[in-house]
């Protein structure tokens, strides 16, 4: 249970270093614009940041898909989808 407990303490402490990194990018993204009105944003931050969680995911898992996908809570299917959707080639 403390194991549990733990887990959920340190993945918590990530998620807001993430998201604290994240709110400021898209502070300093919108305030660049300079009254330009953006489009597509979602779109835009998802191509900017999936391919590097994929690729850092797929070097954490050696390049196991199987693993990679587990962790990233996808079936395989779908990551492979992904991973040739951006590109991204198994010898990372």
């Amino acid at each position: 249970m403390a194991l549990k407990k733990q887990n959920s303490e340190s993945q918590s402490k990530s998620k807001k270093s993430l998201s604290s990194h994240v709110k400021k990018a898209m502070k300093k993204y919108y305030q660049d614009l300079n009254s330009v009105e953006p489009n597509g944003v979602y779109d835009f931050v998802m191509g900017e940041v999936e391919p590097e969680l994929l690729i850092a995911t797929m070097r954490f898992a050696n390049n196991n898909q199987s693993k990679a996908a587990k962790y990233l809570g996808l079936n395989r299917a779908t990551l492979r989808k992904k991973l040739l959707k951006y590109k991204i080639h198994s010898d990372l």
